[in-house]
């Protein structure tokens, strides 16, 4: 069998959530499945550490696919040539792009469809090209993949689709992650928060990360407690994040915010594990790796109580409405106040973990491959 894939999110030192899950499934599923060709297709030159194993090539066509215009010459006009050139069985999508110019099966994976939902956070023309294009890659998909039972229901719902149609395939752990001893912890925070325990926010600035709204908890947080505890927030700039911006400068405690940007992995493992919890909350996710990111870590959490959130928080979080700032702050103060909450808490993450790894996100998108070609 010969699968070809969509790679063009390989790109080193710039994995993010859907980077990382074509990373972790491809480097299972070409090493577990020798026997199988893959054609990895990306759109600019790529870096040797992605091609996995030998059974992989590597394939690089133009133009590089960042703009809606470039999106359709790419996924319509360039990847029809390659499948047909490649005699492929299967065109596989991680992204969820797919070509409408092909009749090759093809396995799309959506994460979510945040953008029905939300359209104003998206620049005009990225919001259109979505909603114009996406219901048209569902119906084209042999198959379609997600990575929550929250999004199979939406996306069946909001396109129209067979519910058999879909599989779920949770996302899984990045396994660098890990509790960390306390000499270790202080170190970190003495190189990050200038010595100060800190809540962190891990993510894209990204206005359904609702950045805006944890910082203006962590403000009444701040007054309400008056203690000397940080923020810190790591994650590169998306789209329209001048509210977020506009919130911080109008801050009263904006001087315990930290900015990191987008940072390594390993630094990432380092400022994971030296936080006192993670404050994700929200107003969308399709899946909200960064929770179970946290529970590997051994740290709390506070996460919203909408979308997907709760099949993946369990009871192992502390919950709060995105909407409600009170609410987001009444849980950073419990959480800060309570140190028993926050090891019960601890303890309930090391369970709730155990129900996502990679090797199964891996091996359920192999059955979701096997559908696709077989059924």
């Amino acid at each position: 069998m010969r699968i070809a894939v969509n790679t063009r999110l390989l790109q080193k030192g710039k994995l993010e959530g859907i980077g990382w899950f074509t990373y972790e499934t491809l480097l299972r599923m070409t090493r577990n499945h020798p026997e199988h060709e893959f054609i990895f297709i990306f759109d600019r030159p790529y870096n040797p550490d992605y091609i996995f194993s030998e059974n992989v090539t590597p394939v690089v066509i133009g133009p590089q696919a960042r703009h809606p215009l470039l999106f359709y010459i790419w996924f319509d006009f360039r990847i029809p040539k390659i499948l047909k050139k490649y005699k492929v069985d299967l065109f596989l999508s991680p992204d969820g792009y797919l070509s409408l110019r092909t009749k090759v099966p093809q396995l799309a994976v959506i994460h979510d469809i945040n953008f029905v939902h939300r359209p104003e956070d998206l620049p005009w023309l990225i919001a259109k090209y979505y909603n114009f294009f996406f219901p048209r890659f569902a119906r084209k998909a042999k198959r379609i993949a997600t990575v929550s039972f929250y999004s199979k229901e939406d996306i069946a719902r909001s396109f129209k689709l067979s519910y058999d149609k879909i599989d779920v395939v949770y996302d899984g752990i990045n396994q660098i992650f890990e509790p960390l001893e306390e000499d270790e912890k202080i170190k970190i925070r003495n190189r990050i928060s200038r010595g100060e325990e800190y809540f962190l926010f891990v993510g894209a600035l990204h206005p359904r990360k609702n950045v805006s709204g944890l910082l203006n908890a962590f403000d009444a947080f701040k007054s309400d407690t008056k203690n000397n505890i940080k923020l810190v927030i790591v994650g590169g700039e998306m789209h329209k994040t001048g509210d977020i911006f506009e919130t911080y400068e109008n801050m009263k405690y904006k001087e315990d915010v930290v900015f990191t940007g987008r940072v390594e992995t390993r630094e990432l493992h380092d400022i994971f594990g030296a936080a006192l919890a993670l404050t994700f909350v929200p107003f969308f996710e399709g899946f909200g790796i960064p929770i179970v990111e946290a529970m590997t870590a051994g740290i709390p959490v506070i996460c919203s109580n909408t979308t997907s959130i709760p099949e993946v928080g369990g009871d192992a979080v502390i919950y709060a409405d995105p909407m409600k700032i009170d609410q987001v702050t009444a849980a950073m103060v419990k959480l800060a106040e309570d140190k028993e909450l926050r090891k019960e808490l601890i303890k309930k993450g090391f369970e709730q973990k155990k129900k996502f790894s990679w090797d199964e996100t891996a091996r359920l998108l192999w059955e979701s491959v096997k559908r696709a070609l077989y059924e």
